[in-house]
């Protein structure tokens, strides 16, 4: 049991999740340094991006938070973070609430996007806001049906870098692609971890995720070429000229890599939380890493 005080400020930044932010915000950084080096960059909607980002992610945490409580998948015996619905900090309608509010504030942010880069921004978050519920929420919750990944490729990779590059350009410029399809591939290991950590009560709950479905061993590869994919996809764009040499200084965290596969790899329960944080850290540094690369690659 938790010594917070139900319903306590302490209790709603934990409903937030703050470590995750960082991950939210880093495919954005991203996307704004592709605007920088097509000379697009526009402090107004790169900031309003953020922001959106932020919101965003904190309504999924939310959402995730109840529906996995009213789904049986938060149980005492959960080896990840606290839950604060599970802990009974708060309850379902209460986290429902702040869901619906925090969703509604990201639209406000999308208006003001959409005033500056037209109704494909209307697109992009009411599908974003959509499957953020529909994660862990609904009839057939994505979560529950191994397209987790798919989901975090899509949102974290795509749209979160090539949308943060379009409000500010007007276009997406073709070295976004690129850098989403990376981006979301590091994303995406972050959400391997966390179902290889939880694989024994996630089959227990029903929720079939990849290694729930194809063996804890399968979660461990699939990290490893995740993880490959983003580091090493950036390097084949430089050899192939699409993207300048500076931004071969993102090799600089594949050495963070190697002790985070080993440590999926050969770690249980608990321990694993540490792998998840330093993925989460991972993601973050080489999104600083690409960014800078592309923004010492000057503009062209």
């Amino acid at each position: 049991m938790t010594g917070k005080t139900r319903g306590s400020l302490e209790t709603w930044v934990l409903a937030a999740r703050p470590k995750t932010l960082p991950a939210a915000l880093a495919p954005v950084l991203v996307g704004t340094a592709v605007a920088w080096s097509v000379d697009g960059f526009r402090a107004g909607p790169a900031a309003a991006a953020a922001f959106g980002a932020l919101l965003l992610q904190i309504g999924s945490n939310l959402a995730n938070d109840v529906y996995d409580f009213e789904r049986g998948a938060d149980r005492e015996d959960r080896t990840g973070p606290l839950r604060v619905t599970q802990a009974g900090l708060l309850t379902p309608g209460q986290v429902r609430r702040a869901m619906v509010l925090v969703f509604g504030a990201s639209i406000f942010v999308g208006i003001y996007l959409t005033a500056v880069a037209g109704w494909p921004v209307i697109a992009i978050g009411l599908a974003a806001i959509g499957a953020a519920i529909a994660y862990t929420g609904g009839p057939w919750p994505l979560g529950y049906n191994g397209l987790g990944e798919l989901f975090v490729l899509l949102f974290f990779g795509f749209a979160a870098v090539c949308g943060t590059a379009y409000v500010q350009v007007g276009h997406v410029p073709r070295s976004a692609w690129v850098a989403g399809f990376a981006a979301g591939c590091l994303a995406s290991a972050i959400l391997v971890v966390n179902n290889v950590r939880d694989v024994d009560q996630d089959r227990l709950a029903g929720k079939r995720t990849l290694p729930v479905r194809f063996g804890r061993s399968w979660g461990v590869a699939e990290f490893g070429v995740l993880t490959a994919a983003g580091i090493f996809l950036p390097v084949a764009s430089v050899l192939t000229g699409r993207q300048p040499p500076t931004l071969l200084i993102v090799l600089a965290a594949a050495p963070l890599a190697v002790p985070l596969f080993q440590s999926l790899r050969d770690e249980r329960g608990p321990a694993l939380n540490r792998t998840l944080a330093g993925t989460a850290r991972l993601f973050l540094i080489w999104s600083v890493l690409y960014s800078a690369g592309l923004l010492l690659g000057g503009r062209g």
